[in-house]
């Protein structure tokens, strides 16, 4: 089976789009735990001193899932293109 590169990255920038605001959501409603927890997935390093307390910045955040989901479009169409290539 064959698959667009354009399909394949519209799929994966939907993705990595969701993730991203699921995991902003996470931290809003949590901080504490999802910073124990960001503390742990990096084998211990300790990320406190760089959180500051300031409002949820909806500017930053949409600057950032725009550019990573152009970036994953990009990831996916190039995966797609190069899969299709191999398969050959």
């Amino acid at each position: 089976m064959t698959t667009t590169p354009l399909r394949t990255g519209i799929a994966l920038a939907i993705t990595v789009g969701l993730f991203y605001a699921l995991c902003a959501l996470v931290w809003a409603l949590a901080p504490g735990p999802f910073l124990a927890f960001m503390n742990n997935l990096f084998h211990g390093m300790d990320f406190s001193a760089l959180v500051q307390p300031r409002p949820f910045a909806w500017p930053g955040f949409g600057v950032a899932l725009l550019v990573l989901s152009a970036w994953a479009m990009l990831a996916g169409m190039f995966f797609a293109w190069l899969l299709n290539r191999l398969a050959r």
